[in-house]
């Protein structure tokens, strides 16, 4: 759920002079509730005009396409109608002075040549030489003939009937490290489990690292073959203690794969879902809206919205979706902006997030009765820990499962960090990568297993 619905706050845009050179990058900080937002915009040159891109760096976004770039009298705008964003600033000197506008709110904006060196710390990640094997490796997808590729961390002296995991990253394209923010949790994780005795197999997603995009219109499902595979493919080395950990969306994959395979031996599931995709994703809006300070107005109108129009997905059964879901915009929205319409549009149509929302976690879950460790954290906004966890409970218990832990941890987000809010703009400020009270819950936990 990463990033995929965190659709509530930020980003983009910019040119130059006479025949001062506007192209390069523009650097300025947006001020967004008191807490500094860096942006970075790249200008190329292109036929008589010029394309643009953006970076949020503490957001993990990189090279985001800005739709339309103008440099005219001095005065740069880009407009990107996708994500209801525009930017007018005036260029003077080495400076462009502007106001950055989101669904109808406004910031200022200064950007200029210069890059405000700012240092990352993030002391939990791994540094080689390892005490262990770390072998890059590929596979295809038995179902889909798509290549995977990944890093098999296997400890000293290990022995195949001892614990491995296949590591199954969250929502949104990631690499094997599920990077984000400069934080590589997975590497993290697979370091501390290799270091304890436990082997990983992570992997890049569909088109990131050296993984094959694979088809247009991937979904969950066939995000669960990747997986699947990864396991058939462990299974032919030789590996006959097989688990599944998951984290968000992964963590929603691994009891699919575990109904698909039988080679699956148990399942640690970090922040996964536990209720109705459609609650869970109501439930996130609403605690993201509330959280950015906004009239009290602005966020009752946009939850209203976002709970009819995701229930309308849900709920469709015809056959033009797109079209359809822009006629009920029409009618039910004659003054939503263009842009903000446009948003909806694109976000809502897409494949996997038609699968997405009418999505039941239980119907997958009541069906686990292998052993399973389920933990979040108290802070979690993006899923929320309260209710998701007593969903895992409630299905579990009513496959007859005897052997589950359900462990909420005080003071944790959605990444396992300490934190302060669990807001997700505190993700790249927070220098630990993932909690270590976890990381040894997951291994002990792991390793007690009979």
């Amino acid at each position: 759920m990463k990033t995929k619905f965190i659709i509530l706050i930020l980003l983009i845009f910019f040119q130059n002079i006479f025949s001062q050179n506007i192209t390069g990058s523009w650097y300025g900080n947006l001020d967004v509730q008191g807490q500094k937002l860096p942006l970075i915009f790249h200008i190329d040159k292109d036929g008589n005009g010029f394309k643009s891109t953006f970076d949020s760096p503490t957001q993990g976004a990189k090279e985001i396409p800005i739709q339309n770039t103008l440099f005219e009298n001095n005065e740069l705008t880009f407009n990107a109608s996708n994500l209801g964003i525009t930017f007018k600033g005036k260029l003077n000197a080495q400076k462009i002075e502007g106001i950055f506008s989101q669904s109808g709110m406004n910031f200022p904006l200064i950007l200029t040549r210069n890059e405000e060196t700012t240092i990352v710390n993030r002391p939990q990640t791994p540094k080689p030489p390892f005490n262990y094997s770390s072998d890059d490796v590929t596979f295809k997808n038995d179902t889909e003939g798509n290549l995977l590729a990944g890093t098999l961390a296997t400890p000293k002296n290990f022995k195949k009937n001892q614990p491995i995991l296949v590591m199954i990253t969250g929502s949104g394209a990631q690499d094997r490290n599920e990077e984000m923010f400069e934080h590589q949790p997975f590497l993290v994780i697979a370091d501390d489990l290799a270091k304890k005795g436990i082997a990983t197999l992570r992997l890049d997603d569909r088109g990131i690292g050296g993984s094959e995009k694979g088809k247009d219109g991937a979904t969950s499902a066939d995000f669960a073959t990747d997986i699947n595979s990864a396991v058939d493919y462990l299974v032919k080395k030789g590996y006959k203690n097989i688990g599944l950990i998951g984290h968000s969306e992964g963590g929603m994959i691994a009891p699919m794969v575990a109904e698909m395979n039988k080679s699956v031996k148990f399942l640690v599931l970090l922040a996964a879902p536990g209720i109705p995709i459609l609650d869970l994703v109501l439930d996130q809006n609403k605690k993201l809206a509330e959280s950015a300070n906004l009239p009290q107005t602005a966020v009752d109108e946009v939850l209203s919205i976002k709970a009819k129009t995701f229930t309308y997905a849900q709920l469709y059964t015809g056959k033009d979706f797109k079209g359809d879901l822009r006629r009920y915009l029409d009618e039910n929205y004659p003054n939503m902006p263009k842009e903000e319409k446009s948003a909806y549009l694109d976000q809502m149509s897409s494949a996997w997030f038609r699968y997405f929302i009418k999505f039941n976690p239980d119907d997958y879950l009541s069906k686990v009765k292998i052993p399973v460790l389920a933990v979040d954290g108290s802070l979690d906004m993006q899923v929320s820990a309260k209710e998701n966890l007593a969903g895992i409970r409630k299905s579990l218990t009513k496959a007859g499962n005897k052997h589950f832990e359900i462990v909420e941890f005080e003071g944790l987000n959605h990444l396992f960090q300490t934190a302060t809010t669990g807001n997700p703009s505190e993700y790249g400020q927070i220098e630990e990568t993932f909690s270590p009270k976890v990381l040894d819950k997951i291994s002990s936990w792991i390793l007690a297993l009979k």
